[in-house]
């Protein structure tokens, strides 16, 4: 769980996804944290389906307690608890992907906080339909598409704000397409293409990730990996892609944006390598863990 502290706002009136009525008032901060201090219980008397879609409303707020400590940590429970039925599992999922999409060409504006914590929640869907299929193969394959798409296209590369608070596009998204990754549903096509989304993120992002992100992307990567349906002459193929682009690095004009490209190729190596060592051996792990390593010591 994050920690941040906001200053009181009031919240007037929205309009919301999922049917809520122009005009009609929204609960107040206090109702929210009422909720999460009583373990994040659906309260008596209300519809956990409408204030679900009343919180989604939230995750665009640059209110880091509103927008992360209350409207994502509660739908994220709700998500994963079954307390919100198929219909609006997949009411909520169809607005999020839709949300990917909003103000996508902007960087350092607040629009990314819509789009990075609809893709958040849409993770805590992928981790349920894992456990519940809640997702219809149309919707299922329609998130991987949208999430490989986003990974690639979001501009906003900030992690951390000391105003907005986390704002982390790109772990949210290889959270995201690491739960998908994991479900037996992921097509032998899919798998390469979450791959090469990863591959572009690292390849046309212009400066380091300091928070973490190359081992989410890490992750990401080693969920399409280890699937039995996964062939090994395409991870090859991508690893190789990867070392001859950090071949130009010092080949090319010396850059910022190109010795960015090749520290975050480094990182993301680097705990790969680390999270293969932590998998059940076999003798597929055995090899990539040992032709990583033999990569990372060349650097």
């Amino acid at each position: 769980m994050r920690f941040s502290r906001a200053c009181a706002i009031s919240l007037a009136l929205w309009v919301l996804p999922g049917g809520l009525a122009t005009g009609q008032r929204l609960h107040d901060r206090e109702f929210w944290r009422d909720v999460a201090k009583h373990h994040y219980e659906v309260p008596v008397g209300e519809s956990s389906g409408a204030l679900a879609h009343e919180l989604s409303g939230i995750l665009g707020s640059p209110d880091p307690e509103l927008r992360d400590d209350l409207a994502y940590s509660i739908l994220a429970r709700w998500i994963y608890r079954g307390n919100l039925d198929a219909d609006d599992v997949r009411k909520l999922a169809d607005a999020w992907v839709t949300n990917l999409k909003d103000g996508i060409a902007e960087s350092g504006t607040n629009s990314v906080l819509k789009r990075s914590f609809s893709a958040l929640c849409l993770a805590s869907i992928a981790e349920r339909d894992l456990k519940t299929q809640v997702l219809d193969a149309p919707h299922y394959h329609r998130l991987v598409a949208s999430a490989v798409l986003y990974l690639q296209a979001e501009r906003d590369l900030r992690g951390y704000d000391a105003k907005l608070g986390w704002i982390h596009a790109t772990a949210h998204t290889s959270d995201l397409l690491q739960a998908l990754a994991n479900n037996s549903r992921l097509t032998p096509e899919e798998g390469p293409q979450i791959l090469d989304a990863v591959h572009s993120r690292l390849a046309t992002a212009a400066e380091v990730y300091t928070q973490g992100e190359q081992d989410r992307m890490a992750q990401a990567v080693l969920a399409v990996i280890r699937r039995t349906d996964f062939k090994v002459e395409v991870f090859d193929a991508w690893l190789a892609r990867v070392q001859d682009e950090d071949r130009k690095t010092w080949a090319e004009p010396f850059t910022p944006e190109s010795l960015a490209r090749y520290q975050n190729h480094t990182y993301m190596l680097q705990a790969l390598a680390v999270r293969l060592e932590l998998e059940p051996e076999s003798s597929k792990i055995a090899a990539w863990r040992q032709q990583l390593l033999t990569l990372l010591k060349s650097r």
